[in-house]
Formats: C-alpha cells, structure tokens, sequence
C-alpha cells in the first residue's frame, strides 16, 4: 500500500511540475493546484498509514497521529483560499493584457518578429 501512495504522491508533483511549467495561465493554476495536493498526500503520509485505526490514543495504544490530519486540514483551507485568489488575478490578467499566456506575449506574434527580423527559430 506504501508504494501505491508513494506511486501516486510522485505522480501528482510529476503531472503539477509540468503544468506549472506550461505558458497558459490555467494550467499553472492547475498544476499549482496538484502540487498542493501532493503536499497534503505527503503530510498525510508522515503520520504513518494505518488501517483501522482510531484518530485519536484510544485504550489499546494503537492509534494515529491527529497532528499531520491537523495539518492536511489546514493547508487544504489555505491552498483552496490561494486557488481562488490565483484565479481571481489570472481573470484579471487576461483582461487587461487580452491573452491568458504567463508571459503576456502571444508566441505567434514573437515568431513572426523574429522573422521579420532575420532570426532563425
């Protein structure tokens, strides 16, 4: 089970790097989106999975840690509160600039200058 989650931990930063890494605004709201969640995942994690197990010290000492659960909470309050304010500005950047592109130039219009000018692309 720890290397499904471990799988699927790494998955989420992999596929979140390369929207961040993309020229749109959306995909690196969206790829800020699925690092936050594999953060979460990764807390989670450190409070050791266990099946079956009360959240809290119960009788038979077998329990889970309530701190990293705390933490997972919190950080999904702020990180959905910062995706509505990261979309809030990406809106706002569209309509002033009239393209969604990180950059605010549209990569047409740099290749087309590039090739007035002489460059090779």
């Amino acid at each position: 089970m720890e290397a499904v989650y471990a799988f699927c931990v790494g998955l989420l930063t992999a596929c979140g790097v390369f929207l961040t890494l993309r020229g749109r605004t959306f995909s690196v709201v969206i790829g800020i989106t699925l690092l936050s969640y594999a953060v979460n995942l990764f807390l989670f994690s450190s409070g050791r999975l266990k099946l079956a197990a009360a959240a809290v010290l119960n009788s038979t000492g077998d329990y889970t840690d309530p701190l990293p659960q705390a933490l997972v909470l919190t950080a999904i309050v702020i990180g959905f509160a910062m995706t509505a304010f990261v979309v809030i500005l990406a809106m706002r950047g569209r309509a002033d600039l009239g393209n969604d592109h990180v950059d605010g130039r549209i990569p047409s219009e740099e290749s087309a200058l590039h090739r007035h000018r002489g460059y090779k692309s």
